[in-house]
């Protein structure tokens, strides 16, 4: 006899020895074991998962000379025909060829017959979803009431497709999909009964690329066992699937972690060197993601059997959980865009380079320290004249202590945290009015702890600031007025009117936003604000934020109270409409409170 491939040399024989569909099982040898058995079963499922072979089983168990069993013997003749299919009783149909309506009748004409030599005529239609409108008619009164001796098993990939009215006269069980666990333990059964040699990364890869289906993984274990010359290896096998080493990945993931695009490049050069599927290359890093954040959010969870165990667990640590979030969604997303791009490698370029792009880069920090004298300060170190400074405070990570140069050509300055902190306490800002707003230093990394930078901008032109009167400072009462009154449009109107004004001295305004509403705010819309504050003032401002607990005292919820107070007032005032009360009271009416809306003038 000829060579026999795995996936069916090794099709189950018993209920016993089905893999991944317990639930199933249980029900089918309780049914047979008390000989509650129902005269059509409807078995759905993705290709692979064993419908076929439970019809067979089924029909063993109830033709099998010991007796109606749900354990087969296996070995008699009525066995053996029906796993070699060409049982006389037991009639296979392939519903996608004999679809037409004289099919089925033809079909259906010998129902009425006994069985030639076993106790059951068994029906078994694959793919039944395939039949005609016409055949599903014709098929549904005998479907309903066939004779005692008569019993159906039908099989579909595509439930939906079948008519409510067969689904209603059957008796349906949807089988699972299979996970890798159970696919690597039954490939390393298999393959140990079949002296395959084979390490534990090859068949996971297996696992991975059967996606579910029993039979796919054991076709591919043939085709990795004829690659790799008899043995099962881990290289050969992902070179075969097209598949990228997760080594790989994980040399990518440790590059953007370190905001090292150099690097990055150069993992992507080694991984096209392999002509992979870079479609999969987003999809194991995806995966890669996927495990990082399920070991942030429930530590322990990773296999420790994973070669790669030790490396996800440190990278695991090395990025903040809203990182590793943000990376898997963009990862996601990005397979979308490879089709559009001019190939799949540029595609890949974008799709990493955009992860280091759109990296988060500001980390906010609750601050608790007192706030600074407003007077008692001594005064700020002198600037070497004629140059102008222009001095933001903001939120940033640690970076290099050498000088950056922004896009303008204007020199760049990080300080250390020491310098930064007294800084900000005795310098302001000094800028003049300009149509765009300043360039800020983008920080290097974001995954050590925050301090406060002090980002110096040198001014082209000479000026001296005018000086701001005390009263001409908003307060925080008349902060959410203020604003109003600034024009401020789109995110940053948004992300600003959740500021409260916390004090004012000198030329300083330092506000407080609570972490509810923090998930916007980056120094943009610090420096973004100032400016809008500089152009009402005509004079420069230093802007401060820092997260924590607010009040009512910003315009956001000045707004939402003054809209409720409108509403009541819209409220009171119905009801003291007489009209509307006589309207309620002669139909019976019911005045629904949140349709009440008041009216577009202000009260």
């Amino acid at each position: 006899m000829g060579y026999q491939v795995l996936a069916r040399k090794w099709r189950p024989s018993s209920f016993s020895e089905m893999v991944g569909q317990e639930h199933v099982v249980r029900a089918l040898t309780t049914a047979l074991e008390s000989e509650r058995l129902h005269h059509a079963y409807l078995f759905t499922g993705t290709r692979g998962v064993g419908k076929t072979t439970l019809a067979r089983l089924i029909a063993k168990s109830l033709n099998c000379d010991t007796g109606v069993t749900s354990m087969p013997c296996g070995v008699c003749a009525s066995c053996v025909e029906i796993a070699e299919g060409r049982s006389v009783d037991v009639l296979e149909v392939d519903a996608a060829s004999r679809t037409k309506v004289e099919d089925t009748r033809e079909l259906l004409d010998n129902v009425q017959y006994a069985p030639t030599r076993s106790r059951f005529k068994i029906y078994l239609i694959d793919e039944v979803h395939m039949l005609s409108n016409h055949s599903f008619n014709a098929l549904l009164k005998t479907l309903e009431e066939p004779p005692e001796h008569v019993k159906f098993i039908l099989a579909t990939t595509d439930p939906q497709k079948l008519p409510a009215t067969v689904l209603s006269r059957c008796l349906q069980f949807n089988l699972k999909n299979m996970v890798p666990e159970q696919i690597v333990g039954h490939l390393k059964h298999v393959l140990s009964e079949e002296s395959v040699p084979f390490d534990n990364e090859s068949l996971a890869l297996l696992a991975r690329g059967a996606e579910g289906s029993m039979r796919d993984a054991l076709s591919l274990s043939d085709q990795a066992i004829a690659h790799g010359s008899g043995k099962l290896e881990s290289d050969d096998v992902r070179q075969m699937l097209g598949t990228v080493s997760r080594t790989k990945v994980l040399d990518l993931l440790d590059a953007l972690i370190a905001d090292d695009a150099r690097q990055a490049l150069a993992v992507l050069d080694a991984i096209a060197s392999h002509s992979p599927d870079y479609s999969g290359t987003l999809d194991e890093l995806a995966s890669v993601l996927h495990q990082i954040a399920l070991a942030q959010a429930v530590p322990g969870s990773i296999d420790t059997t994973q070669p790669e165990f030790a490396r996800l667990e440190s990278l695991a640590a090395a990025v903040t959980p809203d990182v590793a979030h943000l990376w898997w969604q963009m990862s996601v997303a990005a397979k979308k865009e490879l089709v559009l791009a001019s190939d799949p490698r540029s595609g890949l370029d974008m799709a990493i380079l955009r992860l280091l792009a759109f990296k988060p880069g500001v980390i906010l920090a609750q601050s608790h320290e007192a706030p600074p004298a407003k007077k008692s300060e001594p005064p700020a170190p002198p600037v070497a004249a004629p140059t102008q400074v222009n001095t933001v405070v903001v939120e940033t990570a640690p970076a290099s202590p050498l000088p950056h140069t922004t896009p303008q050509g204007t020199a760049v300055q990080e300080l250390l945290p020491a310098e930064a902190e007294s800084l900000s306490k005795e310098s302001a800002i000094q800028m003049p009015v300009v149509e765009e707003p300043t360039v800020m230093a983008q920080p290097a990394n974001v995954n050590e702890q925050s301090l406060v930078g002090v980002v110096e901008v040198a001014a082209s032109e000479v000026s001296t600031a005018p000086k701001v009167a005390e009263e001409d400072l908003p307060t925080n009462g008349s902060w959410p007025d203020f604003f109003e009154g600034l024009g401020l449009r789109g995110v940053i109107h948004t992300v600003a009117s959740h500021f409260e004004l916390v004090e004012t001295y000198e030329r300083t305004l330092r506000f407080k936003i609570a972490s509810t509403n923090a998930a916007l705010f980056n120094e943009r819309h610090q420096t973004g604000l100032a400016s809008a504050i500089e152009l009402v003032l005509e004079a420069p401002v230093t802007v401060l934020v820092a997260v924590g607990e607010t009040s009512d005292n910003t315009p956001a919820r000045q707004r939402e109270i003054f809209e409720r107070r409108r509403v009541d007032a819209a409220t009171d005032a119905l009801e003291k409409d007489d009209c509307l009360n006589a309207l309620v009271t002669d139909f019976d009416a019911t005045i629904v409170p949140s349709s009440i809306r008041p009216p577009l003038t202000e009260l």
